[in-house]
């Protein structure tokens, strides 16, 4: 194969295809010196290899997004983002299903390359808001996968502890729909132990860490993480990794994929829970009966956590310590031992997280799920805890390392052996190139009847004491003479001395190594038990999610059936993800990790060796080399590369095979570039490849330019049709329209002769008979016109019929004017009355109080401007509706026309006190409110004359003439929050009863009597706004000053 320049451009060799010469060592070589200068991908044809550089590197930008973009496989250097975008135009342009197989060691940064994977495709998919919200949802359900699933080991401090496969479903168009998650055994044990230099889950630190004082309180935690047994003694910071804004992205993240704040507290309440169940204490104490048994030595978490959960401490404590088993219909409680009750604690403490984190899996994927039932086209991405091989491996390694010897098994049957097989099927000649098939490691684990997790699962519900001794002697007796199963046992019958090999562990000759396991725990990791008075005693709760978590718990639907082991259902997990896989089309990244301690810029030979071994780099690379890179089926190759042959284009008539032999012949590609199977067509190097494409990306250019050249051609001739028929059309029509002017002309012509012989004959009877009165009948006839002109336009310009408005038109003639204006003069009254005309009868009450106002008020009182928005009400009191005020409206005798509350200054200290003020057609009545009876009644005629202030106050004084029946005591000091409307209604009664007007003065000293002596009240002016006015302050005993605003 040749190589595109920009492969050869690089540092080593691009692709391990054109390595040469071709070994282990010189391709451990070439990823070590490309490593040095931060080139960490390398391809193995359409294969990408990947080497963590632990550190960030600037070839992710926005710039290196677009530049891959709809770009040849080859066209680049090597990059995640070119089998990205080859994956995505496989689905988009030729409707085919694809998966992204990420593979390797923990720590060799697989969950990195998904996110980039995730990435690159939400950076070149549509847009608009609707696909952005799909496309934000997508990558925003990473931040909380990997903060619930996520937690640091030995090798990785992002490490992976349970599989994730994301279908993201598209459109015909290649936008993005939605997607569906599945999850894989979770690590749960996790949650309860881990070991030294590890930390448990993400969020429990990110909960701490990140959590406000207010919602820690909420959720009865505390800060510091030592005090959480779950947690460890451990420092728990990582370098580099910020607690508190990651628990801050994961809750933005939980919003943008639509989770509500209800089920977000819900999610960390169900997190503090666990926590809390680690700082479940038990002790041991003796019954009755001398049987040991557990009870719980700190109630105070038991406390919290049934805070938490809605739920009785009796409740809890009792299933924790105790246990009921049913026999022959008959349930008897046992108390169980220390040990049990740990057991159960931290089996329930698993149980609730594996469970919720199914839940938040469940939830993202109804989020993120489609909707419509048109067909779609999906795209798998497998981001899968990688192969662990640890100083003490237990079942949870075993089932991580049988996912990985499946996902090997798929990329041997998918890219080797399919690879030679197809070779044979369509009749090729191929040279063999030998492989490790490791489906002999697959099936030692999984065979239904001698296979390790079938022994397991028999021994799990073998009847009678089963312990991890009698499964590894199960296992020693079946799995003896299997050449990858390795025990004590079977070395001892080989006379083989192992020191390494301790008594209680096996050993699985891996794909990727030799792997010792300890069975202690198998067994019970595999029972997976939970016992069912904890089931019960959760759904209890009066949580709803917790409750939600536990239906078995409901004992209506309770059942005696024994659950699936936790082996079988991985089993049955890793069948159907087998399944989904093989039903793609496959794109690999292998991703190596350089170095065990995670520093930059550190390659480790040995390390990487052992992984490009178990990962089968070397065979890969021989099998391209020793084969073709690419091969298609003769239609669709007919169908793209056709318009390159005169033979073949626009359309063969012959077999598809013919049709591409007679293509490429005609193309004059050597014959050894070439090899035609029964069905397909093989093309040795991608250049043969490429040069296809430059052929027909040229001829397509020439086609399109044939296809412009033709359609402006036909829209050239359709428009010259068009512009000929409508040329015709304007030409008899100018004619038409040529020969109706010359008529019209030749009409005005002869009308013109005409009217000047008349006008002759006119002129010349004029100068015979009529030319002495001639001036005044032309100067009347003008003079007819001007008017007639004159009123008709005034008629058309009439001014608007509304009564604030004096506009009038100016007269345009000078001999006009007088008339013009006599003409405004009578417009603007009459309009003024066919306004008055409309008005109702109580609109032409209002304004002729508010008239009368006017003449009292205006320009005299400041208090005037403020009461022109206000309409009079006359009645403020509400005298009719109020019984208490019954016998004031029977005062009234019917006559009432204004009732409101007034202040009534005393004329002793100043002090104002309310008073109820009725005016009458005849009286006015001072009333207490309280007692709601008259005190005063002062007749109209009494009334010599009102006092106000000219400020904006109500403070008004009446006074009285001596002869009145009150008048002994003195004037009226009132003051009134209607001062306005009260003078106006007092000065009408006063004119329509007595026929006087009301003689009212507006200064700022006047004076009053009180009793038989004088007083001089003065009215002073105060900037303080906010103090309640008006004010009054007695001076001596002859004045009084006024304060007001």
């Amino acid at each position: 194969m040749e190589a595109n320049p920009s492969l050869l451009d690089t540092v080593g060799v691009g692709d391990l295809v054109l390595l040469d010469p071709l070994s282990e060592e010189s391709l451990l070589q070439n990823l070590k010196e490309r490593f040095r200068h931060q080139e960490i991908y390398t391809y193995i044809g359409n294969v990408v290899i990947s080497v963590n550089p632990y550190r960030p590197l600037p070839i992710y930008s926005p710039q290196t997004v677009e530049d891959y973009r709809n770009c040849n496989f080859f066209a680049l250097k090597p990059h995640i983002y070119a089998i990205a975008d080859d994956a995505y135009r496989s689905l988009r342009d030729r409707d085919k299903d694809q998966c992204i197989l990420i593979t390797g060691e923990s720590g060799a940064g697989k969950t990195e390359a998904s996110k980039q994977v995730m990435s690159y495709v939400a950076a070149v998919c549509g847009k608009g808001e609707e696909v952005n919200q799909v496309k934000e949802q997508l990558l925003q359900s990473n931040p909380v996968l990997e903060a619930f699933g996520n937690a640091k080991t030995i090798r990785n401090d992002n490490s992976s502890r349970f599989g994730k496969y994301m279908d993201v479903e598209f459109d015909f168009k290649g936008q993005p729909l939605g997607g569906v998650i599945s999850n894989y055994l979770l690590e749960k044990s996790r949650v309860v132990r881990h070991v030294k230099g590890e930390r448990n889950f993400h969020i429990f630190y990110q909960l701490l860490a990140g959590g406000s004082d207010q919602l820690l309180k909420e959720l009865k935690l505390k800060r510091d993480c030592g005090h959480y047994g779950y947690l460890g003694q451990e420092d728990p910071s990582l370098p580099g990794m910020d607690d508190a804004a990651n628990f801050r992205a994961v809750q933005d993240a939980m919003t943008v994929i639509g989770f509500s704040p209800a089920e977000v507290r819900a999610l960390l309440e169900v997190a503090a829970v666990v926590l809390n169940l680690g700082n479940v204490r038990l002790g041991s104490q003796f019954q009755a009966s001398g049987i040991e048994s557990c009870s719980i030595q700190d109630s105070q978490a038991v406390r919290e956590i049934c805070e938490l959960i809605g739920l009785p401490e009796s409740v809890l404590e009792k299933a924790l310590c105790s246990r009921t088993v049913e026999a022959k219909k008959e349930k008897v409680v046992t108390g169980l031992s220390v040990a049990q009750g740990c057991y159960g604690r931290d089996a329930l403490a698993k149980n609730i997280y594996n469970r919720l984190f199914n839940w938040l899996v469940n939830r993202i994927n109804a989020s993120i799920k489609v909707d419509s039932s048109e067909r779609r086209k999906v795209m798998g991405v497998l981001d899968i805890y990688g192969f662990e091989i640890f100083q003490n491996n237990s079942f949870e390694q075993f089932v991580i390392n049988y996912c990985n010897e499946k996902l090997q098994q798929v990329f041997i049957l998918m890219t080797l052996k399919e690879e030679q097989e197809e070779y044979v099927r369509e009749g090729i000649q191929w040279t063999p190139v030998d492989f490790f098939d490791n489906s002999i490691i697959c099936s030692l684990i999984e065979d239904s009847k001698a296979g390790i997790l079938a022994m397991l699962d028999e021994e799990c519900l073998r009847p009678g004491v089963v312990t991890e001794e009698t499964f590894l002697a199960k296992l020693n007796q079946v799995c003896a003479s299997h050449k990858h199963y390795e025990s004590r046992d079977t070395q001892n019958a080989q006379r083989i001395t192992d020191a390494s090999l301790a008594g209680p562990c096996f050993r699985v000759h891996h794909y990727a190594g030799k792997v010792t396991y300890n069975v202690t725990g198998f067994v019970e990791k595999n029972n997976d038990l939970l016992f069912r008075d904890l089931s019960q005693a959760m759904w209890k709760a009066r949580h709803e999610l917790l409750r939600s978590l536990f239906p078995e718990g409901d004992p209506q639907k309770a059942s005696l059936r024994r659950p699936p082991t936790a082996g079988s259902q991985f089993k049955a997990s890793i069948a159907t993800l087998m399944k989904n896989l093989y039903s793609k089309n496959p794109n690999y990244i292998r991703c190596i990790k350089p170095n065990n301690n995670k520093e930059p810029g550190v390659f480790t030979d040995g390390l990487v060796q052992m992984q490009v071994r178990y990962l089968g780099l070397l065979e890969n690379v021989r099998v391209r080399r020793a084969g073709y890179a690419y091969r298609q089926g003769y239609e669709p190759c007919l169908e793209r590369y056709k318009m390159l042959c005169k033979q073949t284009w626009p359309k063969w008539k012959g077999g598809a095979r013919d049709g591409v032999q007679a293509l490429l012949t005609d193309l004059c590609i050597p014959p050894v570039e070439l090899a035609y199977g029964h069905t397909k067509i093989f093309i040795r190097t991608p250049r043969t490849l490429f040069d296809l494409e430059d052929r027909r990306r040229l001829r397509m250019a020439d086609l399109a330019s044939l296809i412009q050249a033709t359609y402006r051609g036909w829209r050239c001739r359709t428009h010259y049709q068009q512009m000929r028929k409508s040329q015709i059309v304007i030409s008899a029509w100018f004619r038409g329209q040529a020969q109706k002017k010359r008529f019209e002309q030749m009409k005005r012509s002869t009308l013109l002769i005409q009217a000047w012989v008349r006008g002759w004959k006119t002129r010349k009877q004029y100068k015979k008979y009529f030319r002495s009165g001639a001036s005044a009948t032309l100067a009347n006839f003008i003079y007819r016109r001007l008017l007639q002109k004159f009123f008709l336009g005034l008629r058309n310009n009439l001014p608007p019929l509304v009564v604030t408005d004096r506009s009038w038109p100016a007269a345009p003639y000078k001999f006009l004017a007088n008339t013009n204006e006599e003409l405004k003069k009578i417009f603007y009254p009459w309009k003024c009355k066919k306004y008055r005309d409309r008005l109702t009868p109580q609109r032409k009450a209002l304004l002729q109080d508010k008239l009368c106002a006017s003449e009292l008020f205006k320009d005299k009182k400041t208090l005037y401007t403020k009461s022109l928005q206000q309409s009079f009400q006359g009645e403020y009191l509400g005298l009719q509706k109020n019984p208490k005020y019954r016998a004031l409206h029977t005062a009234a005798e019917g006559k009432l026309v204004l009732a409101d509350t007034v202040r009534k200054v005393n004329r002793a200290n100043g002090k104002a006190v309310p008073r109820l003020f009725l005016l009458t057609k005849n009286h006015i009545i001072l009333a207490d409110p309280k007692a709601a009876q008259p005190k005063t009644v002062v007749s109209l005629s009494d009334i010599r004359s009102v006092s106000v202030t000219r400020f904006s106050d109500g403070f008004f004084v009446l006074h009285l003439s001596e002869t009145s029946t009150v008048g002994a005591k003195g004037d009226f000091l009132l003051v009134s929050d209607h001062l306005i409307e009260l003078i106006t209604k007092l000065h009408q009664t006063l004119l329509e009863t007595t026929a006087k007007t009301l003689n009212l003065q507006v200064a700022d000293e006047f004076s009053t009597q009180f009793g038989k002596s004088s007083v001089a009240i003065r009215i002073v002016e105060t900037a303080e706004k906010n103090r309640v006015a008006p004010v009054c302050k007695k001076k001596g005993s002859h004045k009084m000053e006024i304060l007001v605003h």
